[in-house]
C-alpha cells in the first residue's frame, strides 16, 4: 500500500461502516421501510389471538361443564359419542361421507 494512501484507510473503513449502518436502518428486518410489512405481521397476529383466546374461552366452559361437580351428562354423551364413535341404537345416524363437488340431487334424477 502506497505511504500517501495510510492517512485515509481510517476514514475510508468509517465510511463503509457508516453506509452499512446507514443501508441496515433503511431496509434491514427492523429498517424504516419495513415497518409496512411488521404492521401487517401485527395484524395477523392479533387476529390469531383473537380466534386463540375464543377457543381456549370455550374449552374452559366445555371443561368447566364435565368436572365432576358440574358434571353436563348430554356433553359428557355427546364428546364420548364423538371420541369412541358409537351411537345409540334408538339414534338415526346420517353419514355425510363423499366428494366434495358431488350435486346430492344426482342419484334422484336419475
Amino acid at each position: 500500500m502506497p505511504e500517501h494512501m495510510k492517512p485515509y484507510l481510517p476514514s475510508a473503513l468509517l465510511f463503509f461502516l457508516i453506509a452499512y449502518l446507514g443501508v441496515q436502518a433503511l431496509t434491514g428486518e427492523r429498517g424504516l421501510l419495513s415497518g409496512g410489512e411488521r404492521d401487517a405481521l401485527l395484524a395477523q397476529r392479533q387476529t390469531q389471538l383473537t380466534r386463540l383466546t375464543e377457543q381456549r374461552q370455550d374449552l374452559e366452559v366445555r371443561v368447566r361443564y364435565l368436572r365432576t361437580e358440574s358434571l353436563s351428562k348430554d356433553l359428557l354423551e355427546e364428546r364420548a359419542r364423538a371420541v369412541i364413535g358409537f351411537a345409540d341404537p334408538r339414534d338415526y345416524v346420517v353419514r355425510l361421507s363423499g366428494p366434495a363437488g358431488r350435486n346430492p340431487d344426482a342419484n334422484l334424477a336419475s
